[in-house]
């Protein structure tokens, strides 16, 4: 982070405690100013580095800077595999991985095998029969209609 840059973070962290002190529109005003122009200038910096970053990709002592870019993508995008605790029907907490698999498993089967309450108000009929046939030709004409 370059001294620009931590200048306009600091001022308008300033001016937002002097706004959370006095609680006045002018103190409001400034804090909003400041909060854009610390905006403008974070995005101003990030663009100078994303420009330097690419031109560095294309240099041949920078080549390692690639895979350590992809890399760095590869790991912010992975999802969180698992929980490390769960609190099971008893009501305790479960810390290991085959009690948290072996919960999960025993929620899942009683969710799935429950029955639910239906009021029989929405009627549905059988089809009986073969399905109707679908012609390549039919799905735009359908389409077009909406």
């Amino acid at each position: 982070m370059n001294d620009e840059v931590a200048e306009a973070v600091w001022k308008k962290k300033k001016n937002y405690g002097n706004w959370e002190n006095e609680k006045s529109t002018e103190a409001w005003k400034e804090y909003k100013k400041s909060k854009q122009n610390a905006k403008s200038i974070i995005s101003l910096a990030k663009g100078k580095k994303q420009k330097e970053c690419a031109s560095n990709l294309n240099d041949p002592n920078h080549q390692n800077e690639i895979f350590q870019i992809a890399k760095q993508m590869v790991k912010e995008r992975l999802d969180i595999r698992g929980s490390n605790c769960l609190k099971g029907v008893s009501g305790k907490v479960i810390v290991d991985e085959k009690g948290i698999k072996d919960s999960w498993k025993e929620f899942m089967e009683k969710l799935m095998n429950e029955e639910n309450e239906w009021d029989h108000r929405t009627a549905a009929g059988v089809k009986e029969g073969p399905a109707d046939c679908i012609r390549i030709d039919a799905v735009p004409a359908a389409l077009k209609k909406d």
